[in-house]
């Protein structure tokens, strides 16, 4: 009998420490994973009662808090705020009792003082008595660039849907990310449920989708900006030596299955026969769609992939992939001159667009675009600091991205190319170096152009390029009348505000 209530007690003996120690095991290890958890009731309606981590915008003379947590006069209730409202809404996003979005989603953790990384600040906070408060979240947007951005998408685009950002083409840092329409986040922060579900459902069915970040969630076919990515690989495979190379451009060309390609209004291309550099300043569609077909598709996907497309993205809020796919039909020689010429299968989102001009800007070298510089703890001391790198599997050759350097700048400044009026010496003493697109055709088709507008500021006495800029509007004509005057007015604030 002895023996038996022996082995009883030995065996709930180690239940109890075996117990002790899980105990223990989850108060050090799982509590911020717990606390963390969508169904955490405890931890949901704890999050009012502190003050939330601000988010903060930086690169200007001064920062610009985006984003705080204020106590509601009379109470220990703490509501978010944004300042600026829709300013920053494509970069901030939303905290609401149902849920968040943008940095305030990708950043959740930090903010909401969850996260294991402030684990000895929370514990320290409550040894001594304070309040817990989550990091502030410092991220890489300029005011001026992000404020001329939204500024120029809500009154210069005729009120079609756009998006507009802005690279530091050196580091990767996004200086400018604006979305139109857009939404004032401060009407989702309402405590209370009944209005909190009229503002989110009167959103939600908003034809026009202002929640819609467009500037990394948007896709549109490129148009003519993807001969940046063609004349990368003309050079690439040598099927072109250098810009002065002659290649044929005739007025109609005769695709392999009889259908027909056109140059913009049945416009010739100079003599037929013009210099890639001359064809690139004019856009002629037939001579890249020629190009495009002795290229093959398998080609222009892999340099496509060089200037970060076909590849998982975040930034750290999430990015849909721009793409060229592997479809049905991409083998077809004659579809892939209309891949050439950015009209086919390619989509690419604003972002990738700022890609585009931040490879050749920064002498072929792709940086992995971010959003957050640096996290600081309640004490301000730093928790996470972001080392620009470069994209893997990216980038090319600093020779040909030079050649292409030399095209862009004909763009904008030899009177013959597409942008000179709107991005050249007559809008802006500025150097900027673009390419115009103005997609008729895609997978995002409308029946309406979309403008496309990609450029940068070149580097002068051997600096880096200080900005490179990607715009898209969606059936907004040509991109040289409404795409690239809004970047030329964000590049403008940017350059004043770090002159």
């Amino acid at each position: 009998m002895n023996r038996a209530i022996l082995r009883i007690s030995l065996a709930c003996l180690a239940m109890f420490v075996l117990l002790l120690i899980n105990v223990n095991y989850v108060q050090a290890f799982e509590s911020s994973k717990l606390a963390g958890e969508p169904g955490n009731i405890r931890v949901f309606d704890q999050q009012f009662t502190y003050q939330r981590g601000s988010i903060i915008a930086a690169g200007d003379s001064k920062d610009a808090t985006i984003a705080e947590s204020r106590l509601i006069k009379g109470t220990d209730t703490y509501r978010r705020y944004y300042p600026y409202g829709k300013v920053y809404a494509a970069v901030t996003g939303y905290n609401s009792i149902y849920g968040n979005s943008g940095i305030e989603e990708a950043e959740n953790s930090l903010l909401s003082g969850t996260s294991s990384q402030l684990t000895v600040h929370n514990f320290t906070a409550l040894l001594t008595g304070k309040q817990k408060q989550g990091a502030t979240v410092e991220l890489t947007i300029s005011p001026a660039a992000q404020e001329a951005a939204y500024n120029a998408l809500s009154t210069s685009t005729a009120g079609h849907a756009a998006a507009l950002v802005a690279l530091n083409p050196s580091t990767g840092a996004i200086l400018a990310m604006a979305s139109y329409p857009t939404f004032n986040p401060n009407e989702l922060t309402s405590l209370n449920g009944g209005t909190l579900d009229r503002n989110d459902n009167r959103l939600l069915h908003d034809s026009s989708q202002p929640l819609l970040n467009r500037a990394t969630q948007m896709t549109l076919p490129p148009g003519s900006t993807f001969k940046i990515v063609t004349s990368a690989a003309a050079y690439g495979t040598g099927k072109v030596a250098n810009p002065n190379s002659t290649i044929p451009a005739p007025t109609v060309l005769t695709l392999p299955n009889g259908n027909l390609l056109h140059n913009d209004d049945g416009e010739a291309c100079a003599n037929g026969n013009p210099s890639i550099i001359e064809a690139f300043l004019l856009s002629c569609d037939t001579a890249f769609g020629h190009l495009g077909i002795r290229l093959t598709s398998p080609v222009l996907r892999h340099y496509s992939s060089l200037f970060g497309m076909n590849r998982p993205l975040s930034v750290p809020v999430p990015v849909t992939p721009s793409v060229l796919p592997e479809g049905k039909d991409w083998l077809d020689p004659s579809l892939t001159a209309f891949t050439a010429i950015g009209q086919f299968n390619d989509a690419v989102t604003p972002l990738q667009e700022a890609m585009f001009a931040a490879t050749i800007a920064n002498h072929g070298k792709l940086m992995e675009p971010y959003l957050v510089s640096q996290v600081l703890g309640p004490g301000l001391s730093v928790i996470e600091s972001h080392t620009p790198t470069a994209m893997p599997n990216t980038g090319i050759p600093s020779r040909y991205a030079g050649y292409i350097q030399q095209m862009m700048f004909q763009v904008t400044h030899n009177p013959a190319g597409t942008a000179y009026l709107t991005a050249g010496p007559p809008a802006t003493s500025i150097t900027i170096d673009g390419k115009t697109g103005t997609a008729q055709n895609g997978v995002n088709n409308t029946g309406l152009n979309d403008a496309v507008f990609t450029c940068f500021v070149p580097g002068v006495n051997g600096q880096s390029s200080p900005i490179a800029v990607g715009v898209m509007v969606q059936g907004g004509g040509y991109g040289a009348d409404a795409a690239a005057p809004l970047a030329v007015k964000v590049i403008k604030a940017y350059l004043a505000a770090h002159s």
